[in-house]
């Protein structure tokens, strides 16, 4: 089974729908297999007092709040539209992020998207959690900035959405559909966790890759890796720990103005991650051990056999003086060598001739 490898536009468009559409002309160059963007009404998600995060004043300076940041970076429906009728066009899946109900809604019952993944932002959201569990068939759920516990509190939330049509939780419904083996079996089904560290740039000090094996050990669900260190490798790393889905940020020009070009892959860097994962996939392999098809004919070259030290006369007995082990393996293996030791040869043997005792 192969990575799921999203290249992660999210807001790296500016909100010039033509820099959308190259984004994922950039993405379908480099082979992932979907395309990620931000769904969102700018008013539904943040609140005029809301600050701005400190990696977002760093990018885009403290004039503007984060408001009027966001304003700028929404996507229309008829944006949406045009991005997804592309993203088909060059074969690759279009994915958004949405951030509230009516976007959600845009999304699964206007675009017939199947798949929603869940930002960390939202892991405690409980309300919209409810909705996307209602709204989506296959959920990915990013885990920044949380606790296992507030993990598994959004899972039941999940849950419960995925198991009742009950308008009105109450106290203790969420806690109880987790536990039911019904809602297992569709978390099981539908859910991906993805272990992320919601800083931009991440520090490579706490990525704590480990953590997604923890994940997966705590909730036997399939795991993934949202990325926002620099470069390629530690995305690397995650798939040779088994992660399932990869999502990294791209931009077309690292330099442009934004709050998430500065954390992000440009084309070629893009390229050389789907390329690597790919090559990393093939090396995994199918943990049986094994000689491979190439290493046959290494074999004999590589391994050596018992061959005579120096010259050895008939009749002679075999000693650790005149019996040695020396390239290559088309003779008696050496693991003859003390069963041999003492036995008298048959014939002549000249120097580095292998025996055939």
């Amino acid at each position: 089974m192969s990575t799921f490898i999203i290249a992660e536009a999210g807001v790296n468009h500016n909100g010039d729908i033509n820099l959308a559409q190259q984004l994922i002309d950039i993405a379908a160059d480099a082979g992932a297999d979907a395309v990620k963007f931000q769904t969102f009404q700018a008013d539904q998600v943040v609140s005029r007092h809301a600050p701005k995060a400190e990696y977002q004043t760093q990018t885009t300076g403290e004039t503007e709040s984060q408001l009027d940041m966001v304003r700028k970076l929404e996507l229309g429906a008829s944006d949406h539209e045009v991005l997804i009728s592309h993203a088909q066009s060059r074969g690759i899946q279009f994915l958004s992020t949405p951030f509230d109900v009516p976007s959600l809604h845009l999304l699964t019952r206007n675009f017939g998207l199947k798949t929603i993944k869940i930002p960390s932002g939202e892991i405690t959201n409980a309300p919209f959690l409810l909705e996307i569990a209602r709204s989506a068939e296959r959920l990915i759920l990013s885990t920044g900035m949380s606790t296992l516990a507030e993990v598994e509190e959004a899972l039941g939330v999940l849950a419960f959405g995925l198991t009742t049509d009950k308008a009105i939780p109450h106290l203790g419904d969420f806690e109880q559909a987790f536990a039911s083996d019904q809602a297992q079996q569709e978390l099981r089904d539908r859910v991906t966790l993805l272990h992320c560290t919601t800083e931009y740039p991440a520090p490579f000090a706490e990525v704590n890759l480990r953590a997604m094996d923890t994940l997966a050990a705590a909730f036997g669900l399939s795991v993934g890796y949202s990325d926002h260190t620099p470069g390629i490798h530690i995305s690397l790393a995650a798939v040779a720990r088994g992660a399932r889905i990869i999502e990294k940020h791209f931009t077309s020009d690292r330099s442009l103005p934004g709050p998430d070009h500065q954390a992000s892959l440009e084309p070629e860097e893009l390229h050389q991650l789907v390329q690597q994962i790919r090559e990393i996939e093939k090396a995994l392999g199918d943990s049986i051990k094994r000689p491979t098809a190439s290493e046959w004919k290494n074999r004999d070259v590589a391994r050596k056999s018992l061959v005579a030290a120096k010259e050895i006369a008939a009749g002679e007995l075999c000693t650790e003086e005149n019996l040695t082990c020396k390239r290559p393996g088309t003779g008696v293996s050496p693991f003859r060598y003390w069963q041999i030791i003492g036995k008298i040869v048959p014939r002549n043997y000249s120097l580095d001739e292998t025996l055939d005792v």
